[in-house]
């Protein structure tokens, strides 16, 4: 079922009691609140056992930033999936922006992870977009449909429907620079589009698609306006309770 959510990722930031500090903080700002999305924190590994025993987790739900592409074994530092599930998380973020750029996961790197994080009962939130180079090029439709196609289309109907997407221009992340909401609305709805015709309207329908590229408290009320932007995947913002809270509020 398509739902409206707000997910944070801490990426590599916060020591683990400072970690705690800030869940804990969120948890009690939402205690007793009525929200119109559901709520999520992307933390480093070592936080996850920790913040899942600490906090509410039916009002905030708890997600790993990555997860191996192995079931198990001989990969020194690697955390698989079957361990992100036993700490209590619920989701796991696959293929940042980052992890394509600075650890060269590919597609079917990416798939194997995605089809393991399914197989341990956690929801993917898979990530797509593309760089500047390719936005000015006027190829980003054609990147974006190509990330989506190789790493997802192969799982069954009722797989694929159980996962988040997050549409990341990696051009408007972390810089300052935010597509307009009418940039995301069409991105969004292009994705959408070659979903349905994979897996037909109503699978599109269901699917939550999220916004990620320097979405804050000023501008979330209006990208979360458009029809197919189901909420955001917040880098920096959700660093802070005082900057997460006012993009939670704009639904």
């Amino acid at each position: 079922m398509r739902k409206n959510i707000v997910a944070g990722n801490w990426k590599m930031n916060k020591t683990l009691q400072e970690g705690l500090a800030l869940a804990k903080e969120l948890d009690a700002a939402l205690k007793g609140r009525t929200v119109n999305c559901d709520v999520i924190i992307g933390t480093p590994f070592i936080h996850l056992a920790s913040i899942a025993a600490a906090i509410d987790t039916t009002r905030i739900g708890v997600a790993a930033e990555n997860c191996a592409d192995k079931e198990s074994g001989a990969y020194t530092g690697e955390v698989s999936a079957t361990m992100v599930a036993s700490t209590g998380a619920r989701y796991v973020i696959i293929g940042h922006s980052e992890r394509r750029a600075y650890y060269h996961e590919t597609s079917p790197i990416l798939m194997e992870k995605v089809k393991l994080a399914l197989a341990n009962g956690l929801t993917p939130i898979f990530c797509v977009g593309e760089v500047l180079a390719e936005r000015e090029a006027g190829t980003h439709f054609e990147v974006v449909a190509r990330q989506v196609e190789e790493a997802l289309f192969g799982l069954k109907k009722e797989d694929f429907g159980k996962i988040v997407l997050a549409y990341e221009p990696v051009w408007a992340i972390g810089t300052g620079r935010t597509a307009t909401a009418d940039q995301a609305q069409e991105m969004h709805a292009h994705i959408r589009k070659i979903v349905a015709a994979r897996y037909e309207e109503e699978v599109a329908a269901d699917c939550s698609i999220l916004y990620g590229g320097s979405c804050n408290g000023e501008n979330a009320k209006e990208l979360f306006s458009r029809p197919d932007v189901d909420g955001g995947l917040i880098g920096g913002a959700s660093l802070s309770v005082e900057k997460f809270m006012p993009i939670i509020e704009a639904f």
